[in-house]
């Protein structure tokens, strides 16, 4: 089976969905698909793509048109701009340490003067240190993940974007939760999600699973916006004035399949 993905030349990918499709394309590769990427000619987007080291992660049996980049741009510049932190690869088996640290270094630099960067740091720190060790506690899987950080000037916003190609996360709280009787196994996805940012949950039982609720704690406290999307399903959570809640949510159930769990904070840099 051929699946094409056709981006317009004038298409601008913001990296909370070039993050995504770089974990679809190389799923569908994964299971046997043959995959093509088609960017027209004098595509604005491949070369920024090829700065923020899209193609360096995107498996080489992928076509892409008219051709793949001879070089990867974000090798050549890697470092050069503030404001960004190239696609890194997250593997399941081998743990990057200093990520965290790169993406919390590189967002904190971007605040304006009349935030306390010395407060800003640490929560940035678990916030982005909990989104990557979620990848190795519920991915289950031989694929990379990928984290990216880009900030938008212009738009006064900063997006930290991660991504796994697992069963997700979803699906390796709800069976647990089922096993132990839990009433929340029954919970529609989106509502599912939200309880485990607001009040913590873990497969593993009591005194377990607070990262989440103590990642969106200290999110909320910078007003971050956050996006996940679920292997068929999409979550927008606003911050309110009680955090994270079910009345701040947007979901849409139907959404098309996506295997892993696909995290994008932004943070407001107004």
């Amino acid at each position: 089976m051929f699946v094409r993905f056709e981006i317009p030349s004038n298409c601008k990918i913001m990296v909370a969905a070039g993050v995504k499709l770089l974990s679809l394309a190389n799923q569908l590769q994964a299971i046997g698909k043959s995959v093509s990427m088609s960017f027209g000619f004098s595509s604005a987007t491949l070369g920024y793509l090829n700065r923020i080291g899209f193609f360096d992660l995107l498996d080489t049996r992928i076509t892409v048109e008219p051709e793949r980049p001879s070089y990867s741009s974000a090798e050549l510049y890697r470092g050069g701009n503030q404001g960004l932190v190239e696609f890194a690869p997250i593997s399941p088996i081998h743990q990057d340490r200093e990520l965290p640290s790169r993406l919390e270094r590189a967002l904190t630099a971007a605040l304006p003067d009349t935030v306390d960067r010395d407060a800003f740091g640490p929560a940035a720190y678990t916030v982005l240190g909990e989104l990557v060790s979620n990848i190795y506690e519920h991915s289950e899987t031989n694929l990379d993940g990928f984290a990216v950080l880009q900030v938008y000037p212009q738009g006064k916003k900063a997006t930290v974007a991660v991504s796994d190609s697992g069963k997700g996360l979803i699906e390796t709280l709800r069976p647990a939760l089922l096993m132990q009787d839990h009433a929340l196994g029954s919970l529609d996805d989106a509502s599912l999600l939200v309880e485990a940012f607001r009040n913590g949950l873990s497969r593993h039982g009591k005194g377990r699973g607070n990262g989440l609720k103590q990642c969106a704690t200290k999110a909320i406290r910078y007003n971050a916006k956050l996006e996940v999307r679920l292997p068929n399903t999409y979550v927008r959570l606003v911050p309110s004035t009680d955090g994270y809640t079910p009345h701040t949510v947007y979901s849409q159930n139907d959404a098309p399949l996506l295997w892993g769990t696909h995290l994008a904070f932004e943070f407001s840099l107004a």
